[in-house]
């Protein structure tokens, strides 16, 4: 047999036997093992790369486990938004986070990298409508966007205790990730400050189908915002060089003020840190949320 026919009946057969293995196992219908089944849904999508076929009784048992596990995460995130819709959604999503907050307030993220299970529950429950193909022109040092990764969300609600005499703003929020779970979760204010006008619409849209009433989008430079409300601020590294050093002096400013803190991800937190102004909160990590606060 030529070997891509030997290849072909190789992923054949590791389908069958994986295809098999979930149609036996029902307790991927049970709500709670989402992380199971979002696994699962990557497991069956990894057989199938563009350009590769499978016989037709084998395609049809993937669709058919394929839309049955799918079939339940679509009624747990309906779930979830009904709870968020009549205001109890706090506790619908933080249930979800794995190894509940620890003594310092920080959750455990054993070996976590990229996105996860978290995303596509977060997904799920926001629902974000496709933005418009016609985005903005980004000056040179302004970042693609990119969304948090959820398990870090979870954790930056975590760890600043967000109560409702704060104000979080998201400096470069696009489709909104961050402010929406944090209104969802906490009792804060909460404002995404985004650049590009489509993602403001579609952070705005997901917000009125949740009936959230604690955060706001505003299209805008975040040079040129209003940042006079905000007790704690968030950059996911959505500029660099000077376009940073201008933000980062209006936030200087607003230290003078009050207390302030300043949550970073990415790049740019080595560039935050740095700040005489500023004191870290804890040891800065690359791969995890880094919080500063502004010096008394």
């Amino acid at each position: 047999m030529p070997l891509l026919g030997c290849h072909r009946m190789s992923a054949e057969n590791a389908l069958a036997s994986l295809i098999e293995e979930l149609e036996q196992d029902r307790s991927l219908d049970e709500p709670r093992h989402l992380r199971q089944r979002t696994e699962a849904l990557d497991a069956l999508d990894s057989y199938l790369p563009d350009g590769q076929t499978i016989g037709a009784a084998l395609h049809h048992r993937l669709r058919t486990i394929y839309a049955r596990l799918e079939s339940v995460n679509l009624k747990l995130y309906q779930s979830i938004r009904r709870e968020i819709q009549r205001g109890a959604g706090r506790g619908s999503l933080l249930e979800w986070i794995p190894d509940s907050p620890d003594g310092n307030g920080e959750a455990n993220f054993v070996n976590c990298t990229g996105y996860d299970y978290l995303d596509e529950l977060v997904s799920g429950v926001l629902q974000f409508e496709e933005p418009s193909a016609e985005v903005l022109r980004l000056e040179s040092e302004m970042v693609p966007y990119q969304p948090t990764p959820a398990r870090h969300i979870f954790d930056l609600i975590a760890r600043t205790a967000l109560t409702e005499r704060d104000s979080l703003v998201d400096l470069g929020s696009g489709l909104g990730h961050v402010a929406l779970t944090a209104s969802i979760c906490t009792k804060a204010n909460c404002t995404g400050i985004e650049l590009e006008p489509s993602y403001v619409d579609c952070a705005r849209k997901a917000a009125r189908s949740l009936n959230l009433n604690n955060v706001r989008f505003i299209q805008g430079d975040a040079r040129a915002a209003n940042l006079s409300d905000g007790t704690v601020f968030y950059l996911y590294t959505p500029f660099s060089g000077a376009i940073l050093r201008d933000v980062l002096n209006l936030l200087r400013q607003e230290a003078v003020t009050r207390e302030i803190r300043i949550c970073t991800f990415g790049p740019c937190t080595q560039v935050v840190a740095e700040e005489q102004w500023l004191s870290a909160i804890g040891p800065l990590e690359t791969d995890k949320i880094a919080i500063c606060h502004s010096r008394a």
